[in-house]
């Protein structure tokens, strides 16, 4: 056999799911090649020291898996290259929302009938998703995971922990960062603050104009005190007058700007156009809206909304891109604004 294995007593991790994935990855990898025999399980289990009860349980998932096959009197051997399974991906999106469904279908576009994908939602809810990886922990090749759970520091520990719990070389983090978590795993993911600092520096030109930026969020929110942060910075270097607001104003007056943090099709908006509407003023000529997140609707809301937006669809390739590849990086998605007749 042409491959070498590395067993870890010392780890958490059971020996038999350590010779799964080891042996898994150099099969999809082609570092063991399709008719190749193995070792019988007496054999691995004398080399290894280890119980031959331990090797055949390995054994077995891995037939299951279609990756290894018997041969009656022979042994085990490498499945033919037309019998691998395909890999088997576990989306767990914290929620669905309209900008996760971009992501998401630009990933299984991007695969196209190269892997079998399931999706989930965990609520950002720690006990569900703990149910989750109990449940599904060793039956996928990849776990793409949106880690948003509540801020606090117990919290962010428990979720730490819990994606520690995933192999590092399944593991893709979209979204956000969880920069905590050890290893040498895979981000695809926005940067809440700094990113709509920069996207409001493509506005500089037209915001240095206006005589107030209201900023409409929500206290729920989960990352809006961060976004805030980076708002907040990049007005106060630049001079811009601010305010921070959770609904729109009763008073508007010309020459302000809006910029709303919560989703774009909420009753917030629409709220904000009835009272710029019952003012006599106009969107893009006397006031000014800015939106966070783009979709197509973007386009012709309010005869084209202006958006400052994480690329989701080039989050759902950059991801198809790390399995079809086999690779492991951390990718910071582009952020940009789209301006359009609102700003």
């Amino acid at each position: 056999m042409s491959l070498e294995i590395i067993l870890a007593t010392e780890e958490k991790t059971p020996i038999y799911k350590q010779l799964v994935g080891q042996f898994e990855d150099a099969i999809r990898s082609g570092k063991l090649k399709p008719g190749e025999q193995v070792p019988s399980m007496n054999e691995f289990a004398a080399k290894f020291n280890i119980s031959k009860e331990t090797v055949k349980k390995a054994y077995g998932i891995l037939r299951d898996r279609d990756l290894l096959i018997p041969r009656q009197g022979k042994g085990f051997y490498v499945a033919e290259a037309s019998n691998i399974s395909k890999p088997r991906i576990l989306v767990l999106f914290d929620k669905l929302s309209i900008y996760k469904e971009v992501l998401y279908y630009s990933l299984v576009e991007e695969l196209g009938e190269n892997a079998d994908i399931t999706i989930l939602t965990h609520n950002q809810n720690l006990e569900l998703f703990t149910y989750y990886l109990d449940t599904y922990l060793d039956r996928f090749d990849y776990y793409v995971i949106s880690p948003h759970f509540p801020l606090d520091d117990k919290s962010q520990a428990v979720a730490v922990k819990l994606l520690s719990r995933i192999p590092n070389r399944k593991l893709i983090m979209v979204d956000h960062w969880l920069e905590a978590v050890p290893g040498n795993y895979s981000a695809v993911y926005q940067d809440f603050e700094n990113d709509i600092y920069d996207g409001l520096k493509q506005g500089l030109d037209k915001l240095k104009t206006v005589s107030l930026l209201n900023i409409i969020t929500l206290s729920s929110s989960l990352y809006g005190a961060i976004v805030s942060r980076g708002v907040e910075r990049f007005c106060t270097e630049n001079g811009i007058a601010f305010k921070f607001m959770e609904s729109a104003p009763e008073e508007i007056n010309p020459n302000e700007a809006f910029l709303i943090l919560s989703s774009q099709l909420e009753s917030g908006l629409a709220a904000l156009a009835r009272k710029i509407k019952a003012r006599n003023l106009e969107v893009g000529k006397d006031v000014f809206i800015i939106s966070y997140n783009e979709f197509d609707l973007c386009e012709v809301v309010m005869n084209g909304l202006t958006t400052v937006s994480t690329d989701f669809k080039q989050m759902g390739q950059v991801v198809a891109e790390l399995i079809l590849n086999r690779t492991i990086s951390k990718v910071h998605c582009d952020f940009t604004m789209t301006r359009r007749a609102s700003f």
